[in-house]
């Protein structure tokens, strides 16, 4: 698997529907992760934190591997998360295994905090006879050095590092660790922004390296999310900052009002386009009705953007 060819932005991060009944509403996810993929992702992160990975049960999340793997049917790449503390880690990556994914991603251990080192015990504890390639995700209490982060290229199932802290001079210590360390693995290690919003980022990341972000707007707004990528791409500034003032910046702005928006706002947000995703559960709290009105304000005033761009 050629890494940075699968990691190409944005990338895709599909929401778990939920029935009126509380079970995964397995059609609309099917629907949605269709839509993902047609709208030219190069690979599909299912049941991770935009999917609401913690709040699924094992057979739900079987449910939502099986489904996706089978919808996308080998056209790109299906990650799925992994999660939870170190045994209950390493039953999830099976089960993945299972199901059929190409990869998964590794999500930080539960509650529990430890030292860069203890973190490193952890991945290699999890990753140990992992079949899949494996993605591990930087954020909360899972935080590495440039030490730790090069020791990732010991371990043959690690490929990737995905940065959620946002800390830049930290991530570029890392990224010049690993490509200048000589290790045989250095130069096809992948690194991607994490970070919520990553378009907020992505000329920062780029500038030290990192070029490949996941994109939670992608999943209500793929048209959005590749307008955005492509003037990145191409060196069209003024693009790229009419998109961050009219809908990106705002969009952030929105989602720091309440804890959790990260999430139940992508939601909201695919509801507005008409997919029947239902709500977020708990400790996850829905929008207010006036936050949802913002909502649609701003992704209309995003493709108000694209369409002056269009006029011209």
């Amino acid at each position: 698997m050629d890494l940075h060819a699968v990691l190409t932005p944005p990338l895709s991060f599909p929401l778990t529907p939920f029935a009126e009944d509380d079970t995964v509403a397995a059609d609309v996810l099917v629907a949605h992760v269709e839509q993902q993929v047609a709208a030219g992702t190069s690979a599909v992160f299912v049941a991770c934190g935009t999917g609401e990975f913690s709040a699924l049960g094992r057979d739900e999340y079987r449910e939502v591997v099986t489904a996706a793997v089978k919808t996308v049917a080998g056209r790109v790449p299906v990650f799925a998360g992994v999660g939870g503390g170190p045994a209950a880690a390493r039953e999830c990556l099976a089960d993945a295994v299972d199901c059929g994914a190409d990869g998964v991603l590794l999500l930080p251990p539960y509650l529990v905090s430890s030292t860069p080192e203890g973190i490193l015990r952890h991945i290699a504890y999890v990753v140990a006879d992992s079949p899949l390639p494996v993605i591990v995700y930087q954020r909360a209490n899972a935080r590495l050095s440039p030490a730790t982060a090069l020791a990732l290229l010991d371990l043959p199932q690690v490929v990737g590092l995905k940065d959620g802290l946002g800390d830049i001079e930290q991530m570029q210590r890392i990224v010049a660790t690993v490509r200048t360390s000589g290790h045989p693995r250095a130069a096809g290690f992948a690194f991607l922004n994490g970070l919520p919003t990553a378009e907020l980022t992505a000329r920062a990341y780029r500038a030290i390296g990192v070029g490949s972000y996941s994109s939670a707007v992608h999943a209500f707004a793929p048209d959005l999310a590749h307008a955005f990528a492509r003037a990145l791409d191409e060196g069209d500034d003024a693009l790229v900052d009419q998109l961050l003032a009219a809908f990106l910046l705002p969009l952030a702005e929105l989602r720091d009002a309440v804890p959790g928006y990260a999430v139940s706002l992508v939601k909201a947000a695919a509801r507005l386009e008409g997919l029947a995703v239902g709500p977020v559960r708990p400790p996850l709290v829905e929008p207010t009705e006036e936050h949802v009105r913002e909502l649609a304000r701003i992704i209309a005033a995003g493709r108000a953007v694209l369409a002056g761009r269009a006029a011209r």
